[in-house]
């Protein structure tokens, strides 16, 4: 298991790495993730959700998503409360406190997924969530030691060294944990190094010392290194060079599935910039407005900050504009919320620019999709995942088919278009036809599928580079031969 001292210290992309050293090798390899708290998630073989983070370690054990790799899924949709999911199926939502109790609940379904996977798997590499010093949440806890305690499960301590202060974060994360949870930290790995390591080694050494417990691995800072974010916004503070499309992305305060633009961001003809509601919006060629765990909230955010007449004067100059789930039901006239789903009951005005509405239903639509663009020729795959279910005469022209059924809505003038469909731009036949929507008529090749898979490969190159495999050898499969 690995356990990082913060939040986004490594532990998803060392995970990442070890599981795909492990395949290269070939040990029969699983990711796990007791309990994810995250608003980018992916739709399973399955069919059910989990962390977008889970899907990735998945590719790199070369599987499918299952979601037994991450039997509970927690998607905050206020400051203290959260959808609920189990086993890929929503619970309900929940408060922070109410949820606190329901941890025992949680926890049967985390060790029945744990339970199949080592049926099936001959390792399981497992991510914590997270600090395991988190004194707060230490009672019942499913996502870090109380899970490692409950399957007796050794546990490597990642920091990252680029924050600072790793020595300090490593011994003190340490020294908040019991004498049983001590003595299951087999380990350290330093994550993001830059410099020349001799200088770095007293400060290794005096670690070891102190610890009694062996620096597993130090791992280089990787440049152009692109894994999927379990949650955190990609910052984008300055313009690339040579690009011909602008695309800006509100940050909504309930932002969800910003993975959808990982595709944008990375291509080399394309300067993607994720705005904040308070800044000024930048000119752009495209505005997308993101999926939202909070619908009705963001749209009111994003009113409240001004930007419906800033993205009305964008249309009157000839831009254009994509919805993306959430933000497709922004585009449609009315959204209802009757159950309280997202929220508090009610209808919203939607910014009217596709006539439709939207309706929130207690179903939540898990799909896989693969189908082709109803504007261009080109094959699309992607996947569905929302409570909403639109209705109007805008989505009689659709902007996909898929499995002969009409998908989303395009404006009559042709400069508004919407999709409930994810990863609209993963595919590298779509990505370009949208591009060209957009107003990129010379394109140069590219398929962010196969950079995806290269940051794999060359993430694992580096974890077997630097890790000390030695250190290792007691927990893992006997056949396993890193070189």
């Amino acid at each position: 298991m690995v356990q990082g001292t913060t939040s986004d210290a490594g532990k998803s992309t060392l995970v990442a790495g070890l599981c795909r050293v492990l395949y290269r090798s070939g040990v029969a390899v699983a990711p796990f993730k007791p309990q994810n708290m995250a608003l980018n998630a992916a739709v399973t073989e399955d069919g059910g959700e989990i962390g977008r983070a889970q899907a990735v370690q998945a590719m790199a054990c070369g599987l499918p998503p299952h979601t037994d790799m991450n039997p509970v899924l927690l998607k905050p949709n206020s400051d203290t409360g959260c959808q609920v999911i189990i086993h890929g199926r929503v619970v309900g939502n929940q408060e922070a406190s109410t949820y606190h109790d329901y941890k025992k609940t949680a926890m049967q379904a985390v060790l029945q997924s744990y339970q199949r996977l080592q049926q099936q798997y001959g390792c399981i590499v497992v991510e914590g969530a997270g600090s395991p010093a988190e004194i707060n949440l230490r009672a019942n806890d499913i996502a870090n030691m109380g899970f490692a305690e409950a399957v007796d499960c050794p546990v490597i301590l990642v920091a990252d060294i680029d924050k600072g202060g790793v020595f300090a974060h490593l011994v003190g994360t340490l020294a908040l944990l019991s004498e049983s949870e001590q003595a299951r930290v087999i380990g350290f790995v330093i994550n993001k190094f830059r410099g020349d390591l001799a200088l770095l080694q007293p400060g290794l050494d005096w670690l070891e010392q102190r610890t009694g417990k062996p620096v597993i691995g130090v791992l280089p800072y990787l440049h152009d290194l692109h894994l999927e974010a379990e949650d955190a916004v990609a910052k984008s503070d300055t313009k690339k060079v040579g690009t011909q499309l602008t695309v800006v992305v509100p940050v909504l305060p309930h932002i969800a599935n910003h993975t959808d633009f990982d595709a944008l961001r990375l291509h080399p003809q394309v300067d993607l910039r994720f705005v904040r509601l308070s800044e000024e919006m930048p000119a752009a060629d495209l505005i997308i407005l993101p999926g939202s765990k909070n619908v009705r909230g963001d749209l009111a955010a994003l009113r409240e900050h001004g930007w419906e007449p800033r993205i009305a004067r964008h249309l009157r100059y000839g831009g254009k504009v994509l919805g993306i789930c959430g933000g497709f039901q922004m585009l449609g006239q009315q959204l209802h919320d009757p159950l309280g789903l997202e929220g508090e009951i009610g209808s919203s005005a939607g910014l009217g620019w596709l006539e439709m509405e939207t309706t929130l239903e207690a179903h939540k639509q898990l799909k896989q999709v693969s189908g082709q663009l109803a504007f261009a020729n080109a094959q699309l795959q992607g996947y569905e995942i929302h409570m909403g279910v639109s209705t109007g005469r805008a989505l009689a022209r659709p902007v996909h088919l898929v499995s002969g059924q009409a998908e989303g809505a395009l404006s009559e003038d042709g400069q508004v278009a919407g999709s409930y469909i994810h990863g609209l731009f993963d595919h590298p036949q779509a990505c370009a036809a949208w591009l060209q929507w957009a107003g990129l008529s010379e394109q140069v090749a590219y398929d962010y599928t196969q950079l995806r898979e290269q940051s794999l490969e060359k993430l694992a190159d580096s974890v077997q580079q630097h890790f000390n495999w030695s250190a290792l050898a007691a927990y893992l499969p006997q056949d396993f031969k890193p070189d």
